[in-house]
């Protein structure tokens, strides 16, 4: 089972629908996916569940989690890294049982030119920590808002090949 994680608790982002471009195209070929939005997070699982006070709400996404072998991580830009979001996340999460071994497929996007390399590269070492196995291609997707189109799917020539590559080297790993 593959969990896609969309990175940011941010209202109608495009962090989003990227993740559920993910989540079609790996269904198209064979692969289910479900997709674990952080807008979804409980209120205060900051207050709660990074210190030993689980809720039942987070238990539920634990062991959702559980059963996951393999993670998309779609992350955007924040601040020239990522999300601080996705890194109380994955600091609520058990560790090491949550991450540990599992395999990880990384995707950064930016309003801006640069597609996130260096909040990718700020994941890799966090994924390193929790020796989470990442897959070599990392895509950078720049300027976000103009490679969706009406429908929140890919259309660009290069995009489709890159993000396709991607997609097919993640189920072989």
């Amino acid at each position: 089972m593959v969990t896609i994680i969309s990175g940011t608790n941010r209202p109608g982002s495009n962090t989003l629908k990227v993740a559920k471009y993910y989540q079609e195209a790996l269904a198209k070929k064979g692969q289910e996916a479900s997709i674990l939005d952080l807008m979804d997070l409980p209120e205060n699982f900051i207050n709660t569940d990074m210190f030993g006070k689980r809720t039942e709400a987070f238990s539920k996404i634990i062991h959702s989690m559980d059963g996951s072998d393999k993670f998309v991580f779609i992350i955007p830009e924040y601040n020239g890294s990522f999300p601080g979001v996705l890194k109380a996340f994955i600091d609520a999460c058990d560790f090491p049982g949550s991450f540990y071994n599992k395999k990880a497929c990384l995707v950064g996007i930016s309003g801006g030119k640069y597609g996130n390399i260096r909040g990718i590269d700020h994941f890799v070492g966090v994924c390193g920590y929790l020796h989470m196995n990442v897959l070599p291609l990392r895509l950078h997707i720049p300027a976000i808002k103009t490679e969706l189109d009406e429908n929140n799917a890919f259309f660009r020539e290069d995009t489709l090949k890159f993000t396709g590559e991607q997609i097919d080297k993640f189920i072989d790993f």
